[in-house]
Parts: structure tokens; sequence; C-alpha cells
């Protein structure tokens, strides 16, 4: 029991209430808990004033230290004037040193002044004796005129010799009598000669003694020069003396210098001690400093804290008031989170509807309601048809505000027992509870069919969308929700392939092509990856000559032993797939590659056609890979035509007038496929430049007159009409499909040049196809 003082009063003195509130008795606890939390600060702040003390006694030990510090770097001080003592002996020792440096420097000084008194006077005989060596040179040319003038002379005489002796020989004709005397006179003509060749030794001698002169000469040169050389070399060891002379004179600088930095140094470590002792004593001030503001913030906070004490305790009671106030709006708080949370993991952010996890849990709940009450559970799966198309047009912004106005009609247009679930995209799925028979939820989805035939009014748009609806039914399609809604989404498929806006209850035959259709799909990736593609070609024909006139590139897909699969079996998987594109890439490269190899055999091929699918004309990649295949294979481009339908033509027609020129530009021929079956019209004839029209085998098949009479007559009208048209256009026209001696008669009567079919050649392997070329005919 609580005790109770005097006047009803309790021990603390305060009023006592026999009956307090559940509020007084808190306000009571948090005091209790207020004074313990105080006594814990008075303990702190007792043990902060213990620890105070402790760090007094600290600073006046490192004062200690700190006096101690003082004194050693006094005795430091003392050695460091002794160290500098010696640096000053050691400097003066030094200044002797540069002195006797600067002496050395000047006696080098004067060797090479010496020296350079040398080099004048070897320059100066250098000169002397070039100008013999000039004076020699007149001399030798003096001689050479001397010599030239005596053989000019030699030759006068030997002139003279000549006209003597004709004198003489015309004398002694004239005159035998005076034979004697002009015998007389050669003697002494010989004499004269003979003298004359003996001044001639002479003059050969003086030359000869003048060469010797020069040749001596040039020897006193040749002295000279070495002697100048040796003195040179005299020179470049003095100058080599002096420089090692230099490299001492700054080893000593470098000495000197040396010994200057290590003062320095003993200067900079003096100042530094002193610099060490001056910080002591600052830090000592400093820590006498922080023990007087210590003990003041000590008397502060012990008058502080008396008043913070009433403070707190008076902030307690309402701190735990609003505590518990907002403890608790954070708890509502958290509870409306985790109510939103669970909502958003269960429906869709744009719709609001359920997503797959809470249709799943539904169906499952459905499932086990319909087997406990013997009814049946139908989903249906539906997609909205070309729904990427107002996203493409319009923008995601305003397809999304078509996505929550095809939710308002979808739940307007079943029951409120079932449930309009979103699957992502543009895919919903319908579950509804307890239906006696299939026909209950064929009635549904013609509901929600009509329900979409209104135009939605989205920003000023009216867009008409339909449904594509497939029906998945428990327990007929399905024994369990996973394969139920597998089945459903099965069904939907089927009802785009069957041209959209219908519904389809999932038959078993379904499944299978549906498994058919997965087992054609791994089978072209593992074609793709391992090379089981292959191209056979079918020859086009001159209907007149016989002679082939190009080929037609077929693909085949070699099928686990099995005859080839014919495109008919694959392309479309393919174009689901997304394969069609790579695939084609194949197609091309293959053909313009072997029909390069059948050209350099010397086979004439004429041109070879490939066939180019929607997707792969319409290709950001498709002009830059025809390009590179041409460059590749080294195919002249005209030897190329790229066969399409009209329906690719006619998709994005300024884009495929685009891709068109370009490729006429290259040089590519373009035939227009299965020509008649789609828009055929004059203006995109000839606004694409289309080279070969094609006419559709349907037509030639039926131009023979084994069908229908009225048919036959229409078809043969139609293909008159197209040869007429290929004509007038200036377009080659080939026909499709001949089989038979009457349709190929029908087609010479009506002028169409080439032909192409089963009654000139089977499609073949290329091995095959180059027999054909070989004949250059069918």
């Amino acid at each position: 029991m609580k005790r109770t003082g005097a006047h009803g009063k309790g021990m603390d003195g305060r009023p006592h209430k026999k009956n307090g509130s559940a509020r007084s008795l808190t306000v009571d606890a948090s005091i209790d808990i207020t004074q313990r939390e105080t006594a814990v600060r008075f303990g702190e702040r007792a043990a902060d004033l213990r620890q105070g003390s402790a760090d007094r006694r600290q600073v006046a030990a490192d004062k200690r230290e700190g006096t101690a510090d003082l004194r050693q770097v006094a005795a430091d001080k003392r050695e460091g004037t002794a160290d500098l003592r010696q640096v000053d002996a050691d400097r003066r020792e030094g200044t002797a040193d540069l002195r006797q440096v600067d002496a050395d420097k000047r006696e080098g000084t004067a060797d090479l002044r010496q020296v350079a008194a040398d080099k004048r006077e070897g320059t100066a005989d250098l000169r002397q004796v070039a100008a013999d060596e000039r004076e020699g040179t007149a001399d030798l040319r003096q001689v050479d005129a001397d010599k030239r003038e005596g053989t000019a002379d030699l030759r006068q005489d030997v002139a003279d010799k000549r006209e003597g002796t004709a004198d003489l020989r015309h004398e002694a004709a004239d005159k035998r009598e005076g034979t004697a005397d002009l015998r007389q006179e050669a003697a002494d003509v010989r004499e004269n000669t003979a003298d004359r060749r003996e001044g001639t030794a002479d003059l050969r001698h003086q030359a000869a003694d003048k060469r010797e002169g020069t040749a001596d000469l040039r020897q006193e040169a040749a002295d000279v020069r070495e002697n100048t050389a040796d003195k040179r070399e005299g020179t470049a060891d003095l100058r080599q003396e002096a420089a090692d002379r230099r490299e001492d004179t700054a080893d000593l600088r470098q000495g000197a210098a040396n010994l200057r930095q290590g003062t320095a140094d003993l200067r900079q470590a003096a100042a530094d001690k002193r610099q060490e002792a001056a910080d002591l004593r600052e830090e000592a001030a400093t820590l006498r400093m922080r023990a007087m503001l210590a003990q003041e913030i000590a008397a502060r906070a012990d008058a502080e804290l008396e008043e913070r004490v009433a403070a707190q305790l008076r902030e307690v009671n309402e701190r735990l008031i609003h505590a518990t106030l907002q403890a608790q709006a954070m708890t509502e708080a958290a509870e409306l989170a985790t109510a939103q949370m669970s909502h958003m993991a269960e429906h869709d952010f744009l719709t609001g509807l359920p997503n797959r996890a809470l249709l799943t849990d539904r169906l499952m709940q459905a499932i086990v309601l319909a087997q406990r009450n013997n009814k049946k559970v139908a989903l249906m799966y539906l997609d909205l048809d070309h729904f990427k198309h107002i996203n493409d047009s319009l923008g995601h912004a305003a397809g999304d505000q078509l996505l929550q106005s095809v939710t308002k009609r979808l739940q307007a247009s079943v029951r409120l027992s079932d449930t309009v679930s979103r699957q992502g995209g543009d895919e919903f799925v319908v579950l509804l509870h307890e239906i006696e028979t299939e026909q209950d939820a064929i009635l549904a989805a013609e509901k929600l069919i009509a329900g979409m035939a209104e135009p939605h009014l989205i920003a000023s748009h009216r867009l008409h969308i339909t449904l594509s609806i497939g029906i998945g039914v428990y327990p007929d399609d399905g024994k369990d929700a996973e394969t139920v809604l597998r089945n459903a989404d099965t069904a939907m498929y089927h009802a785009k392939r069957s041209g959209r806006n219908n519904y389809q209850l999932f038959t078993p035959d379904m499944n299978a092509r549906a498994v058919e259709r997965q087992s054609v799909e791994e089978e072209l990736h593992h074609a793709l990856e391992h090379g089981k593609f292959v191209l056979h070609y079918q020859t086009k024909v001159n209907l007149v000559t016989g002679t082939i006139t190009g080929a037609e590139a077929l693909l085949r897909l070699r099928h686990n032993g099995q005859p080839p699969m014919q495109p008919t079996q694959f392309v479309g998987v393919a174009e689901e797939c997304g394969l069609i594109v790579p695939i084609g890439n194949w197609v091309l490269r293959e053909a313009c590659r072997q029909t390069r190899v059948w050209q350099q055999a010397g086979l004439d091929i004429g041109q070879i056609a490939v066939n180019v699918s929607a997707k792969e004309f319409h290709h950001k990649d498709f002009l830059s890979g025809v390009r590179n295949v041409l460059q590749e294979t080294g195919l002249d481009p005209h030897c190329l035509e790229l066969e399409m339908t009209e329906s690719v033509l006619m998709q994005d027609t300024e884009q495929t007038a685009a891709i068109l020129r370009a490729l006429k530009e290259i040089g590519v021929q373009i035939a227009v496929d299965d020509f008649g079956t789609g828009y055929s019209s004059l203006s995109y004839l000839r606004s694409f430049q289309v080279d070969t029209l094609k006419i559709d085998q349907s037509f030639v098949m039926n131009i023979d007159g084994d069908g229908n009479a009225e048919a036959d007559a229409d078809n043969a009208i139609i293909v008159n009409a197209i040869i007429g048209m290929g004509r007038n256009l200036n377009q080659r026209v080939v026909a499709e499909g001949v089989e038979t001696q009457q349709q190929l008669d029908f087609l010479l009567a009506h002028a169409c040049a080439e032909g192409q079919g089963f009654y000139f050649d089977r499609p073949v392997p290329a091995d095959e196809f180059a027999g054909l070329l070989a004949t250059g005919k069918h």
C-alpha cells in the first residue's frame, strides 16, 4: 500500500487521490524513470570530474616532462655551438683550399696563353709554307711553258728539214753534178739536228731537276704539316690538362658548397630545437589554460544541472503523452500502407484490375466451388487487335487512356461475380464463375465483342478497337488452373490467325498444332546454327526459243533424312518467331555466291531471282545487306532480281519507293511476284519502276479449258490483260506455274515472252542445275 501523510497528502507532499486515474499512474512512473535517469547523469558527471582531475595530474606530468625536454634542448644547443665552431674551422680550411685553387687557375691561364702564342707561331709557319708552295707551282708552270716552246721549235725544225729535203731532192733531180755538195749539206743538217737533240735532252734534264725540286718542296710542306699536327696535339693535351684543372676546381667548389650546406643544416637543426622548446612551453601554457577552463566549466555545469533536472522532469510527461499519440498514428498509417501494398501486389496499377497472381487465386477458388457444385468454369483470354498501331501513332498516354476505357467496357459486359483481369500490355482475362455449358461462355464472348463495337473517345479521337478471344473451359479443357489458362491463350492465337475480331473455343488439335509449331521453330533455329538449309533452282525459259533466261532460288529445309520441307511448311513460323530476316540473309548470300561460281565456270545463268518477304524488305538493314552481299560475292548487280509481292510494295509506300530507288541505283532488278492477286494498279507499277511482272500460277493453271468454262474464260482474259499491261509498260512478263502444252500454246499465242513451271523443269539442287546450264536449254 502507498503510505500517506497528514491532511491526505502522500509522502512526496502532493495531494493523494484514493481512486487515481491511469494517467496519474503513468505520470508517476515517468517521474520515477526521470529520477533514475537524473541519478545516472549525476554519476556520469562525477565520473567526468574525476576524469578532469586525472587530466590535470596528467598535465602536471606533461609539464615536468616538458621541463626535462627543455633541459635536453639546452644541452643540444651547447653541442650545436661546438659543432658550429668546428664548421667555422672547416670553413677557414676550405677558404685556404679555394685560394690555392685560384693560384692554380692563374697558372693554368698563363699556360693557355703560351699555348695560344705557340699556335699563332705555327700558323705563321704554315702560311710561309703555303707561300713557298705557291712559288714552286709558278716555277713548274714556267718550266712547262719553256717545254712547250722547245717542242714548237723542234716541230719548226722538222718542218724546215722536210722543206730542205724536198729542195735537195729537187736539186738532185735537176743537177746530179751537185750531189757531193748536197751530201755535205745533208751532213751539216744531221749535225745541226744532233745539236738540237742534245739541246732537247738538256731541256728534259732541267725539267727533271725542277720536278725533283718540286718533290723536295712537297716533302718540306709535308714535314711542316706534320709539325703543325704535333703542335695541335700538344695544344689538345694542354686543353685537356686545363679542363682537368677546371674539373678539380669545380670539385673543390662543390666541397666548399657541401661544407656550407652542412653548416646551414646544423643551424636549421638548432632552430628546430629552439622551435620545439617554444612549442612545449606554449603547450604547457595551453594545458594550464584548459585546466582552468575545465574547473570553470565544471562549476557552471553543476549550476546548470540542477536547472535542467527540473525542466527535464516537466518535459518527460509531455513527451510521453506525445509519443503515445504518435505511436497510435503510426500504427494506423502502417496498417493503411500494408493494405495499399497488398492491393498493389494483387492489382494492376493502371486499370485497377486484378493481376495474374490474384486471378490465379480466384481461378483456383472457382475450380474448387465448381467441383463442389458440379458446375463449370470458363476462362476467356482477350487481346486487343492492332493496339500497337495506336501506341505508335498517338503515343503511350493515349494508349493508357484507351486501356482504361476498354477496362470499363469489359466490366460493364460481365456479371458482378465474374472477374476481369489484366495480364499485361493489351491482354486481358475474364473469369466466368459457375457456368452450365460452354454456350454460356460463347454468349459472354459475343457480348464482349459487341461491347467493343462503339468507338472510344480518347483525346478528341474516335478510336475503334476489336477483340480476339480464346475460350478455355474447366474441366473440359484442363484439370487445373494453369492448363486452362494456357489452353485459352492457345485458342486466342487461333482467333488472331482466323482474321481477328472473333472468338475461338479451345480444341485438342490446337495443342497439336502449337506443339508442331514449337517443333518447327526449334528446327529452324537448329538449321540456322548447323547449316541445314539448302537452295533449289528452277529455270525461267524463253517460250519461243526454249533457252534458259534465268533462275529462281527456292529455299528448302533438310528434315531428319526425310524429303526436304517446302517453304509453305515453315516460312509462316519463321516470320512469327523473328527468324525470317536471318534466313533471308542466308538465301540472298548463298544464291549470289552460287551464281558467281557458275559464271566463273563459264555457265551463263542470266539473272538469279530471290524472294523477299515484307519483314526483310522493311528491315532497317535490308539495303545495306544487299550491298554487302553483292560486294562480298562479286556478283554484278544487274544479274540479281528481287521478287516481292504486291502487298509488300504497298506497305508504307513512301519508304518502299525510297528503297526501290536505291536498289535501282545499284543496278538490282525488281520483280512483282503473284501479280494480279493483290493491289494491281498502273500507278504503283509506274512510280515503283518495276522491271518484271510474274503472272500468278492460279491464273495460268486455269487457262487450258479443263475446268469451269466461265472461270477459264475469266482467267484467260486476266492473263491476256497482264501480258498487254507489261508490254505497254516495257516490262518483262513471266508466267508462273506452266504445266501443260495447252497452257504453253495459249501463252505463245498471246505473246508472253517467258515462263516458269513443271512443264519445263522442277526445282533441282545446284549441281543438277549446272548440267541444265551447260546445255543452255530446259
